[in-house]
């Protein structure tokens, strides 16, 4: 590509990154920190600076973000994780409150205003049965049942940007019964937690944001939540917008039900009928018979420019009718989609009937951000690395993650504001949209202006020696109680 008299595609100021952002990213996450800095504090004591030793470790250091690693490596190469440890552990500082924050500074900001809240539910496998929440069940990651914690997260995204902004510890049945009574008293699980299920998990996240004034315009989830007939009427009778995905073996109708009580024919014999029932003789259909189904015309809808291209689906969408649990009739949009597999994925929606397809398209491309922020949470700030099995250290450790997103997020808006990117890029890269940034792109320049410490030969080789000084006194102690045991008495 020929160089063009508009300057070097290589110049950082025209990709929006000078100089003095790059350096002020530092005071920026400390600004960062100091909003939220009361969220930290307990009734009785303020150790709100472990809160930002476990931000910077987790968005600057590239693997092992434990409590060891991270106090050492920002704090001091002494340090042993100790303090750490009682903050993200044993503190009862509020993580709520920092999600709660989060939702309020995304109300702030006009530009995010309409987005999608998302719910998904992202697990964990586990190598024993003693973590709070642990238990088998279904893990997405894993592709199967098995021993793991799972979380229900809410999220958000709007026109780039996503973050996570509620969060909650799925506990299963088991974990309420007479034998875990000690174990969840001991793991910090709070008194007023009672056995919920992960549907129900989100409704109460959907309602505390809306409580919150979070500014979402529609709600988006897996058919976890989408199979949920309930569920779905729930959030339809909250006046709740949403596109739900739903597994191909949902039954829905393609001409409206009448239910109701048939009346009983004359000479009939015993009592009267008293159930409701389909009246008008209408047989329900899978989803998956209607791919192909006269009644859906599957046509190209444009999405959005991404960095693999042009982003088209073919998509075709009707109003059908689906019955809940207690026998109401409810109309809904069925939204089909052509994977690029030559599958096909369904999706349900209250939209209004005049809906344009390329709405119901848009968002059901959308929910692919839940995703993303379950990506950045783990591969960037260190979400799947937690070794604890504390209830509290579940619940800290996602909101800090949750703010190391807030902090990319914010950053990437206030920079795309304070320094705009030149608009000759794109003709000279010949290209649609420039990329955005990423989490990795803002971690490593973070990276960069706030060094972790650095061992040298000398201090690696005093910590290890340290280490199996502390190992032999734990065995020393471990046989003298041995001893005492088996000394006659």
């Amino acid at each position: 590509m020929s160089q063009s008299t508009t300057g070097s595609v290589f110049d950082p100021h025209r990709w929006g990154l000078p100089a003095g952002a790059v350096m002020d990213l530092a005071a920026r996450l400390r600004r960062t920190w100091e909003r939220f800095r009361l969220c930290f504090r307990t009734k009785t004591r303020d150790t709100s600076e472990n809160a930002f030793v476990y931000l910077r470790g987790a968005l600057t250091l590239e693997t092992k973000r434990n409590f060891v690693n991270i106090e050492r490596r920002v704090v001091g190469l002494e340090k042993d994780g100790q303090s750490l440890q009682q903050f993200m552990s044993d503190s009862p500082w509020s993580a709520h409150l920092v999600f709660d924050q989060i939702q309020a500074e995304i109300q702030q900001r006009p530009e995010l205003a309409g987005g999608m809240l998302t719910l998904d539910e992202s697990g964990k496998k586990c190598a024993g049965d003693q973590k709070a929440g642990a238990g088998r069940q279904y893990l997405g990651r894993e592709g199967k049942v098995d021993l793991g914690q799972v979380g229900v997260v809410g999220g958000y995204f709007k026109d780039g940007h996503w973050m996570m902004v509620d969060a909650e510890l799925y506990l299963p049945e088991h974990w309420f019964d007479a034998e875990h009574a000690e174990l969840r008293q001991r793991w910090h699980i709070p008194l007023e937690r009672s056995l919920m299920t992960k549907t129900e998990l989100a409704l109460q996240q959907i309602e505390h944001a809306q409580a919150n004034g979070l500014p979402f315009e529609v709600v988006g989830c897996d058919s976890l939540y989408g199979r949920d007939r309930q569920f779905r009427a729930d959030l339809d009778a909250r006046k709740v917008l949403y596109m739900a995905d739903i597994p191909s073996d949902t039954m829905v109708y393609l001409e409206k039900p009448v239910i109701g009580v048939p009346d009983t024919p004359p000479g009939k014999k015993g009592p009267p009928f008293t159930q409701p029932r389909i009246l008008n003789d209408i047989q329900p259909v899978e989803v998956s018979a209607l791919a192909n189904h006269p009644y859906f015309e599957l046509q190209p809808v444009t999405i959005r420019y991404a960095e693999r291209g042009l982003l088209t689906y073919d998509c075709a969408a009707r109003q059908v009718w689906t019955l809940t649990p207690a026998l109401d009739v409810r109309e809904e949009w069925l939204f089909i989609r052509r994977e690029s597999d030559d599958t096909f994925s369904f999706s349900l929606s209250n939209a209004l009937a005049d809906t344009p397809l390329s709405q119901l398209a848009v968002w059901r491309c959308q929910r692919y951000f839940a995703e993303r922020i379950f990506q950045d949470a783990k591969s960037e700030a260190g979400w799947d690395e937690l070794v604890a099995r504390k209830y509290r250290a579940w619940i800290h450790h996602t909101a800090l993650d949750a703010l190391a997103l807030w902090f990319v997020a914010e950053t990437k808006l206030d920079w795309v504001q304070a320094y705009p990117r030149d608009p000759a890029l794109q003709s000279q890269l010949e290209l649609e949209v420039l990329p955005a940034l990423s989490m990795a792109n803002v971690r490593e320049l973070l990276r960069a202006v706030m060094p972790l410490n650095q061992l040298s030969p000398e201090e690696a080789t005093c910590l290890v020696v340290k280490h199996l000084v502390n190992r032999s006194r734990s065995t020393r102690s471990r046989l003298n109680v041995q001893r005492r045991s088996r000394a006659p008495t």
